[in-house]
């Protein structure tokens, strides 16, 4: 395999870009990036304090310069995008030009069962929701984001994709 491949994970909020991520890395034996840990990092700020005190266009630019500087290494890894990071400054068109763009396409009840299920605290976005609200705001969000997503090089779609099924894609995808 490329001795430099990225490979940068797309999908609405709990998709599962950080899990699959995580399996995938670990397969591959690649280091995990997660682009809002690493935003979080440069900044000394979470998330959500950086949304409060500077806003969401100072969130997206400061996301833009991460991005940029981390596909800009000269390594391999694999990113779990925020879910909003390709739709925002050309962010697809770098992901695209400098990785192999998947895009994680879940059914949106299982996003929600998850989101219900998960720590709700960490996810600003549907906090206080209940699952029909939160399936409501996941609908949303695919409408305005799908366009971007859809521009991934692969397309993973349902709830059970493998490691093993992303490396068969990914060879095929670097072969041809």
């Amino acid at each position: 395999m490329n001795k430099n491949l990225k490979v940068v994970l797309v999908g609405l909020p709990g998709s599962g870009k950080s899990t699959f991520g995580r399996q995938l890395a670990q397969e591959l034996g690649f280091p995990f990036l997660d682009l809002d840990q690493q935003i979080e990092e440069k900044y000394v700020r979470k998330i959500p304090e950086i949304f409060s005190i500077y806003g969401e266009g100072k969130f997206r630019e400061w996301e833009t310069e991460t991005l940029s500087d981390l596909l800009d290494r000269d390594t391999s890894f694999i990113l779990a995008s925020g879910g909003g990071a390709p739709c925002f400054n050309d962010n697809m068109d770098l992901i695209n030009s400098k990785s192999v763009s998947v895009y994680l396409d879940v059914p949106l009840e299982s996003i929600s069962q998850r989101l219900q299920a998960s720590k709700v605290q960490n996810r600003p976005m549907f906090q206080g929701l209940d699952q029909g609200e939160i399936i409501l705001k996941l609908k949303s969000l695919l409408v305005s984001r799908e366009y971007f997503y859809n521009q991934a090089k692969i397309k993973l779609s349902g709830e059970d994709f493998s490691a093993e099924l992303l490396m068969h894609e990914l060879i095929n995808l670097l072969r041809s």
